[in-house]
């Protein structure tokens, strides 16, 4: 009897626009393997009846996104130190002891940078946003050695939250504070959806911000938001956020398939075609 083909997924609410299939995709083809990667689009309330079948279909793991990671997290059998300080699980494994749950997005982020600036070891940082990508960011930044971490959010009781989680290192600022608190920064990350396609543009003035800092925009739809083109026009390394996106594919695309993939020029192409 032939070895069952493995297949993959991403689970969302929606899920229709993720460019993870076209990802994994692109690697499956370029490796040979005989496995699929398919969008799952399930809903919340039927999110843990489903996780429970996917390995009896076939399924060797999953990524999860929006509205589902905290949830994954809470129902894994076995969860990763890293994905249990973040609050969140974005990578799935199916084993025969059941589902390990892990959180590849701090990985992502520092490898997006460090591609782009192999040096790049933070120390001042301005965080605008404080939704669930600024969990795995915060823990990014605090593992490359960051130890002051400004963050701002326009809702300021969710930035007030997020400072409270991480406890000393984490100072929550007023949103009209925010073009002060540039001063000093090495980095500055959007982790907010504003410059998003469709969304309006991020409100803030680079006048504050040292030309040597690195700006960092989790947006990669468009890949040069407005952010980024003010942060080049003066001078700033600017990195668009599709790196992120890529690199924190890779580790579950090795536990589900068997082989660790590149990420480069060829892979970018793919999934923005």
């Amino acid at each position: 009897m032939s070895q069952q083909i493995p297949l993959a997924a991403v689970i969302g609410f929606p899920v229709a626009h993720s460019r993870s299939p076209r990802l994994h995709g692109h690697w499956l083809a370029r490796y040979g393997i005989a496995g699929h990667y398919v969008p799952l689009a399930i809903a919340p309330q039927d999110f843990a009846q489903a996780l429970a079948q996917l390995p009896r279909m076939g399924f060797v793991g999953a990524n999860v996104t929006i509205p589902h990671k905290e949830t994954a997290l809470a129902l894994a059998d076995r969860v990763t130190p890293l994905a249990d300080r973040i609050g969140a699980a974005n990578t799935l494994l199916f084993t025969p002891d059941g589902i390990e749950a892990d959180n590849t997005d701090a990985y992502g982020f520092t490898q997006n940078i460090r591609e782009g600036l192999p040096g790049w070891s933070p120390r001042r940082v301005a965080l605008i946003g404080a939704g669930g990508a600024s969990r795995a960011v915060i823990v990014a930044l605090q593992d490359a050695g960051a130890q002051d971490i400004l963050l701002t959010n326009r809702s300021p009781d969710r930035a007030l939250d997020l400072a409270a989680d991480f406890g000393p290192g984490v100072t929550p600022v007023p949103w009209r504070d925010r073009q002060a608190m540039l001063d000093g920064c090495d980095t500055l990350v959007n982790a907010t959806s504003l410059g998003m396609t469709g969304q309006p543009a991020l409100d803030l003035d680079l006048g504050a911000l040292p030309v040597s800092a690195v700006v960092n925009d989790l947006v990669y739809a468009p890949l040069e938001t407005p952010l980024l083109a003010a942060a080049r026009a003066r001078g700033n390394l600017g990195i668009d956020g599709l790196g992120m996106l890529l690199h924190q594919a890779a580790p579950g695309f090795e536990r589900w398939f068997g082989i660790r993939p590149t990420v480069d020029q060829d892979l970018r192409k793919a999934v923005l075609a």
